[in-house]
């Protein structure tokens, strides 16, 4: 193994020498105790590394091992349930080997290599096959079927041998013959760069949204699967919350949820309650679908640059078997901190607000990894891995660096709001400033699987909402009195849509979870009392303090109450609706015409 010798350390940051045949982004192995880093900046024979572990107690002098190995994921059965660090190390064998604190230069694989599982092929011998396809398959989990793919090094071949039977990761399973004659031996696990995205064969435009029951994100905002969200917001306006919903409820059959940086103890919550909660789908356990990468902020700063990477990795594996793959990143914030320590530490000139130049190119680049596509394979199969990243601004000023840079390169903005969160209007999204991109791309799915009018309603109620911001400042400053009956009408609808429609209460069974088509019923409830109200309010006779007590009103407030499972009583609410105000009004105008 060639080594180089330490000539200075700052912080997670070594520069050794005698490194002239290094690479870019080698892993290597400082000190003695085999700590694990990563070359990051190349100068002649001396190289800049960024080590994953404390470097307490290193100096120069030291040998630097190089592995002539770029940092890497494995992939294979086991990844999901699991909880791993940064770079891939297993949580609980960490916790077995070391105890309660991770000691320095522990080496741990990602995976179980003695555990054996049972391989299915769905291949044949004599089958002519391409980068890709699917050979067969391990019941990973009771919810998710893990398919045993042919490399993408292996551009086509023939398969000379297939087995079935129970295996360990590294037993060969298959070998494939390429056009070359040369033979490849097809193991259940693969390892791949974190920094290189997987291949596909085509990107798709998204038009399927991810429907995450959450009413003001799938009806307001929609995110496409295979799209790029983020969630600003300023502390204690509910990011994480959000995120954890997202993860619990949305309709991906994957999830990989990456804390990147966050407290140790909103982690700790993560890592305790996840294991407990079910899957809404399923009733079976979340984290049978799910992996969770656990970077706190007190754990190594170069690591934590790194947890991204992994996890988008894991991630594309997923999508590459044709699964729906949800990817929660909590935040992105931190890891763009990370970026900036180490560029610090490398003295290079710094950018706004002492970020590095390059953090828009990684923002993007990291973003850009969604998407929904043809996976590589003769089955033309599609997958998708939807991003959705929280970004923790200071002080909550959305112009900072971080913030708008992921705004350049996502669809979809849902803005937190303090103010929101302060009256316990939750989830805390400020429907005024939130956008989706999206919009067009999901139009023809929700004419199809829910409502010719979904979309025409919808923008009608968002016109409601904000007409009702600025009749909000004219309340303020002469009164309720000084407006007209449409306006007050404007007012008292869109309070509606606010406390019925778009309040959401994460502790209740039945409101913590909408589908997509009762979520169109309850906005087509409020928006029929609109409609039904409208050519009312200018005939002489009509009081809203008499309209607001009619009995139908309370049934409106409460319709998000019905049950899921019993949609067609909305269907009576809306007769029941049309009919109530049709007989206040045809009451007072026989009054006036007495």
């Amino acid at each position: 193994m060639e080594k180089g010798i330490i000539t200075k350390v700052s912080g997670p940051l070594v520069i050794a020498n005698g490194m002239k045949d290094a690479k870019m982004y080698e892993v290597v192995r400082v000190s003695d105790e085999k700590l694990m880093g990563e070359i990051i900046e190349l100068n002649d024979d001396e190289a800049s590394i960024q080590v994953y572990e404390e470097t307490g107690g290193i100096g120069p002098g030291d040998p630097v091992y190089r592995t002539g190995e770029t940092m890497t994921v494995e992939l294979g059965p086991g990844l999901l349930t699991s909880i791993y660090d940064g770079i891939q190390r297993p949580l609980k064998l960490i916790e077995e080997k070391a105890g309660p604190y991770i000691t320095r230069g522990i080496d741990v694989p990602g995976l179980d290599y003695e555990k054996a599982w049972e391989f299915k092929p769905t291949a044949s011998k004599g089958d002519k096959v391409v980068a890709g396809d699917i050979l067969g398959g391990v019941q990973e989990t009771t919810l998710i079927e893990h398919k045993i793919m042919v490399p993408p090094h292996v551009k086509s071949g023939e398969i000379e041998e297939i087995k079935s039977g129970s295996f360990k990761l590294e037993d060969v399973v298959a070998v494939i013959k390429d056009e070359e004659g040369k033979s490849h031996d097809i193991t259940l696990v693969q390892r791949w760069s974190i920094r290189e995205p997987r291949l596909v064969a085509k990107k798709n435009i998204p038009t399927t949204p991810m429907v995450t029951g959450t009413r003001i994100l799938d009806t307001m905002f929609p995110i496409a699967k295979g799209g790029a969200g983020c969630i600003p917001g300023p502390f204690g306006a509910g990011k994480t919350v959000t995120q954890q919903s997202l993860a619990k409820y949305c309709d991906a059959q994957v999830i990989v949820y990456i804390g990147c940086g966050e407290r140790g103890n909103e982690m700790t919550e993560v890592l305790q309650e996840f294991p407990e909660l079910k899957d809404p789908n399923t009733g079976e356990p979340l984290m049978k679908r799910t992996i969770l990468i656990a970077n706190t902020s007190n754990m190594p700063v170069a690591a934590r640059e790194a947890s991204v990477y992994t996890g988008i990795t894991i991630a594309e594996y997923y999508r590459d078997m044709g699964y729906n793959v949800a990817l929660m990143a909590d935040s992105t914030s931190r890891w763009a901190e990370a970026l900036r320590e180490m560029s610090g530490r490398l003295e290079e000139m710094p950018g706004e607000e002492g970020y590095p130049a390059y953090l828009g190119s990684k923002t993007a680049e990291f973003y850009e990894r969604a998407g929904n596509v043809v996976c590589l394979g003769s089955d033309k199969r599609n997958g998708s891995v939807t991003v959705i990243g929280a970004v923790s601004p200071p002080g909550g000023d959305l112009s900072e660096p971080v913030t708008q840079n992921t705004l350049r390169v996502t669809k979809v903005f849902w803005g937190l709001d303090a103010k929101l969160a302060y009256k316990r209007h939750f989830p805390a999204i400020n429907w005024l400033s939130s956008y989706s991109l999206y919009l067009d791309n999901v139009k023809d799915y929700w004419k199809k699987e829910v409502n010719e009018d979904f979309g025409k309603i919808r923008g009608e109620a968002m016109g409601l909402l904000q007409q009702e911001s600025s009749l909000e400042e004219i309340v303020r400053l002469v009164g309720l009195d000084a407006l007209s009956p449409r306006e007050r009408l404007v007012l008292e609808v869109a309070k509606s849509l606010r406390e019925d429609f778009l309040f959401q209460n994460a502790f209740d069974k039945e409101d913590a979870f909408t589908p997509l088509k009762k979520q169109y019923l309850i906005l087509k409830m409020i928006m029929t009392v609109y409609y039904e109200t409208l050519p009312l309010i200018t005939k002489e006779g009509f009081s809203f303090d008499d309209f607001k007590a009619l009995p139908v009103m309370e049934k409106v407030v409460k319709a998000k109450e019905i049950p899921k499972e019993e949609l067609e009583k909305y269907e009576d609410l809306e007769k029941d609706i049309i009919k109530s105000i049709q007989e206040y009004g045809a009451k007072f105008q026989a009054a006036e015409a007495a």
